[in-house]
């Protein structure tokens, strides 16, 4: 059984990523329902918590299907940073998160997410305030370093693991290869099986088929895998990888009825919570995934994409229910 403090996550639990503009609660809502057994919200930038920025605070919003669920934060003061993690407690997780690896130019190089890691002291001192700040288990989610001369991951361990971190994911790239490449999880594993790592170590990183994922967890041995670009529009990744592990057998696909279900009940909880206009232009990036592999499907694509009313992408909605084969995704 993995553990957080004395938070159970199962034998080997999948974990949703924090994706900006992404993992939100209406996103979260059906990953949730398709298996994902930890979640951290979108990251939070310190400074906007501090003071009270609307598009920060709503960030905080949880649910209580949602939990276990996590909070991350980010940003290079440390003062800022334990004010931010003492405000992410009230909103009532059940950890705080640190992002220590955002690799986009604006957080990266001012010093936050993993511009963090060109600074190892400061690192582990920011970790350690907000550890010392926050009576919830704190995790951090990082990378393996700045780039390829720079990579310190089991140093990075062993210090946030001193000051009182209780699990670490580890994303398998640096950050100057951004997303590109393939991640190196034999870096993740080096940490895993350290003798002097007793914390939890998720892994992160190209994890994209059922059959990757029970590779990467024979191979490696990590106590657990991340799952973030892949889950976009196709949140039942989660269970098809459970099933495979249980069983050895793939789990059938979605069919096009289970695709334009959970894609309207995504779309009518984003506008719920986003309110119509940025709840709709929010949605788009993920209709493309809801029906990847549909042939002659760019009409309906285009439609979705750019139509401005709810009522019009509700109809085109259920118009593609109609158009084509129920079993066409089978």
């Amino acid at each position: 059984m993995v553990k957080i403090n004395d938070i159970e996550l199962g034998e080997f639990p999948l974990l949703l990523a924090p994706m900006e503009d992404v993992s939100d609660p209406p996103f979260r809502a059906v990953c949730k329902e398709n298996g994902a057994d930890l979640m951290y919200t979108e990251f939070i930038s310190s400074e906007g918590l501090i003071r009270h920025a609307e598009k920060s605070v709503q960030k905080l919003d949880i649910y209580d299907y949602e939990r276990p669920i996590g909070i991350q934060i980010f940003g290079d003061k440390i003062d800022s940073m334990r004010e931010a993690a003492a405000i992410a407690e009230q909103a009532r997780p059940e950890i705080i998160d640190i992002n220590y690896g955002c690799p986009v130019k604006k957080v990266a190089c001012k010093g936050a997410g993993a511009g963090i890691l060109l600074d190892l002291p400061k690192m582990q001192k920011m970790t350690e305030e907000i550890v010392k700040q926050v009576s919830l288990p704190v995790t951090v989610k990082t990378r393996l370093g700045w780039d390829e001369k720079t990579i310190q991951i089991v140093e990075v361990a062993k210090r946030l693991q001193d000051v009182g971190i209780k699990a670490l994911t580890i994303h398998g790239r640096t950050r100057k290869q951004m997303y590109k490449g393939e991640a190196d999880w034999t870096k993740i594993a080096e940490v895993k099986n350290h003798q002097d790592i007793h914390i939890p170590i998720f892994g992160n990183g190209d994890i994209d088929s059922p059959e990757k994922a029970l590779e990467y967890r024979e191979k490696y041995g990590v106590d657990g895998i991340m799952i973030g670009r892949a889950a976009i529009g196709y949140p039942w990744i989660f269970n098809e990888i459970k099933y495979y592990f249980e069983t050895g057998k793939k789990l059938a696909p979605p069919t096009l009825n289970d695709r334009v279900d959970v894609a309207r009940k995504h779309l009518d909880f984003s506008v719920e919570w986003k309110g119509e206009r940025k709840g709709l232009f929010e949605m788009r990036r993920h209709y493309t995934n809801y029906f990847r592999g549909i042939p002659n499907f760019k009409p309906f694509r285009t439609k979705l994409v750019e139509s401005d009313s709810y009522r019009e992408i509700a109809d085109t909605l259920e118009e593609i229910r109609h158009t084509f084969d129920i079993h066409v995704m089978a």
